[in-house]
């Protein structure tokens, strides 16, 4: 094969994988996404090892397979945090059955109750037990040392706090972990789901962060729901929920989330950084 022709060989097989990629990802729905790009970076190792065989590279074939290997980890552990198989995430998808559920526009709520920063601080003010549920919208503001800040505020007036996580919470699993750690928040005070969830009805508030589809009600009240089936943060079990989000737009999955018209929910709209600083002022001077 003259250089010419490897040209157009390597132009026709660059092709193929691009038409192969993009046929792959068509079908998945958005909340499915975090689980691709996981399996995508196994792909992309496995493809190093075997550019290393080819090429005779030893050092290259093991980077590519540790890489293969934790990317096919990752994903295994995101498909079981959503409660589905692989298979399903990649010919099933959120995506297929969003539209029957709702996009969770503005105009699908009803009796939303709202709540200022002066008012967040006075419900903080008289809470003996507060759990902290980071989500993808904290990392979004960077509200993460706001979050840690706040906390040690509600310690000081005795109160118990503690951080929910969701092993999907964010894009990928321990994505929550790093942010607070990055926030000096002690271990300790970081609780994994299936140990937080039993603690939440016995919570005077629940202060949601960016969260919207891993503490959607409708996983588990709703089995048509896409989401049916997925474990979510029982955050809906708490006496007050405090819902920090910028507006009543849908999470990633692109469906309605009940939680925002509960009577126990008062939604927090504003930049989660800019929220929260506002209500640790108000605590600070009350």
């Amino acid at each position: 094969m003259n250089g010419a022709q490897a040209a157009i060989a390597l132009v026709i097989v660059t092709g193929i994988a691009c038409l192969l990629g993009v046929l792959a990802v068509i079908p998945i729905g958005g909340a499915d996404m975090p689980v691709v790009v996981s399996l995508l970076n196994s792909y992309s190792g496995i493809a190093a090892a075997m550019a290393g065989f080819v090429i005779n590279n030893s050092l290259l074939i093991a980077a590519g397979a540790l890489v293969g290997a934790s990317g096919l980890i990752l994903t295994n552990l995101m498909c079981k945090a959503m409660n589905r198989s692989l298979l399903n995430v990649l010919v099933g998808g959120f995506g297929a059955t969003a539209s029957s559920a709702g996009g969770g526009g503005k105009s699908e709520y009803k009796n939303v109750k709202t709540a200022a920063p002066e008012e967040a601080a006075m419900i903080l003010e008289d809470a003996t037990s507060v759990i902290f549920v980071p989500g993808y919208g904290m990392a979004v503001a960077q509200a993460q040392h706001v979050v840690k800040e706040l906390g040690k505020e509600m310690e000081k007036r005795g109160a118990v706090v503690r951080y929910a996580i969701h092993p999907v919470a964010g894009r990928m699993p321990g994505h929550m972990n790093v942010l607070l750690a990055e926030a000096d928040v002690p271990y300790e005070q970081l609780w994994e789901m299936e140990r937080i969830n039993s603690e939440f009805k016995n919570t005077d508030v629940a202060v949601i962060i960016g969260a919207n589809d891993v503490v959607n009600p409708a996983a588990i009240d709703d089995p048509q729901s896409p989401i049916a089936g997925m474990p979510i943060l029982m955050s809906h079990e708490a006496r007050t929920v405090l819902m920090v989000k910028r507006s009543l737009s849908p999470g990633y999955a692109g469906i309605k989330n009940p939680l925002f018209e509960r009577d126990n929910t008062l939604m927090c709209f504003g930049d989660g950084k800019a929220f929260l600083e506002e209500v640790l002022k108000e605590l600070k001077s009350a």
